[in-house]
């Protein structure tokens, strides 16, 4: 099924998310230590602000509460090649959707190249695709062919010919891949990462799991639903690209449980946030669901399950700083922007995290 949010009545338009970010604070690579970031703490009721690290998460997390993760897996979904016959005709392909194995939806630049038919080689020729079909925002649907005697499916000639897929704000080469990856990522196709939880260690999570608290899985692929600017003059008139989603019965339960006995449910960012207020019943309870999301939470939307959530810092008049606007205030959160650029916090998605309870 596919779920799209419920439009509320707003005046606030996209520039009453601005804010200025010096480019130095934008971060270029991970800290040195996934957990040693630095979190700001925002308090709802008390309307307090602390600054500490990552790892001092386990101090506002208790026993009973669960953590709901994104586990979903960033593939190498960004390939450089060039049209079938023509060398110096060079095109760049980013994955934002698997149709089915060897069929996906994809971002073309430049777009006047892709036309129904047409033909891209990538990694020398061991790649080929073909439009096969315009979607909107000017995606192509791309049928891929290679080799199925070298390369047991996609994901296999990717990891030799696709590059990770960092966002064009992060202009340092990554040393190593698996630090744009979650350590509890486990299902591939995510064109991004859920960036808050790129914080968190093995040794944390068993920490956290220590202390009594649940971890639930949910999945949702990152896909441009997430990223897409924001053009419109008035945030309710943007309409979100739709991304897959799944909750497992056994995460549900999980969530429900801990929900019956009085626990908070904290969401790790704001992708696993808009899962779950996807399929939150109005009394809050988790079905298990699968589907496309298209939800859209801006300020005046009411949150049906999630109490608390950890995130990164977000691009000025992005969707997911609207998002994190909804959970707490606007203003309030526009001032611990303002704050966290004064302290000279790291931004986006190497940079430092944020914690609203």
């Amino acid at each position: 099924m596919t779920i799209i949010n419920e439009k509320k009545a707003t005046d606030l338009k996209t520039s009453d998310f601005y804010y200025d970010l010096p480019e130095r604070l934008i971060a270029q690579h991970p800290s040195e230590k996934r957990d040693h970031s630095r979190l700001m703490v925002l308090n709802r009721a008390e309307n307090t602000v602390e600054h500490k690290h990552f790892y001092d998460i386990l101090e506002y997390l208790h026993e009973g509460d669960v953590l709901v993760i994104n586990d979903s897996k960033v593939i190498p979904a960004r390939l450089y090649g060039h049209a079938e016959g023509r060398p110096d005709a060079a095109l760049e392909l980013l994955l934002l959707r698997q149709h089915d194995l060897d069929c996906w939806e994809t971002l073309v630049k430049p777009g006047k190249r892709a036309r129904i038919g047409s033909r891209a080689v990538f990694g020398g020729g061991i790649l080929v695709g073909e439009v096969i079909d315009i979607v909107e925002e000017g995606n192509r649907i791309i049928r891929f062919e290679y080799d199925k005697t070298k390369y047991a499916n996609i994901y296999d000639i990717l990891s030799v010919v696709g590059l990770m897929p960092l966002p064009p704000y992060i202009t340092e080469q990554l040393k190593d891949n698996s630090r744009y990856q979650t350590v509890y990522a486990r299902e591939e196709g995510s064109a991004a990462a859920p960036t808050a939880g790129l914080h968190f260690t093995p040794e944390l999570l068993q920490k956290i799991k220590d202390k009594g608290v649940s971890i639930a899985p949910v999945m949702l692929h990152v896909g441009l639903g997430t990223f897409r600017p924001v053009k419109s003059e008035r945030i309710d008139e943007h309409i979100m690209h739709t991304e897959y989603f799944s909750v497992s019965k056994e995460s549900a339960d999980i969530i429900n449980s801990c929900k019956a006995k009085g626990g908070r449910l904290i969401c790790v960012g704001t992708t696993s946030c808009r899962t779950i207020e996807s399929v939150a019943l109005k009394d809050g309870t988790i079905p298990a669901m699968s589907g496309d999301t298209g939800i859209f939470i801006y300020p005046g939307y009411r949150f049906k399950a999630v109490d608390a959530l950890i995130t990164n810092f977000h691009l000025p008049e992005s969707t997911l700083l609207m998002l994190v606007s909804a959970f707490y205030d606007k203003e309030r959160v526009m001032e611990a922007y303002h704050t966290a650029v004064e302290q000279e916090y790291r931004f986006f998605s190497f940079g430092d995290a944020m914690f609203i309870e």
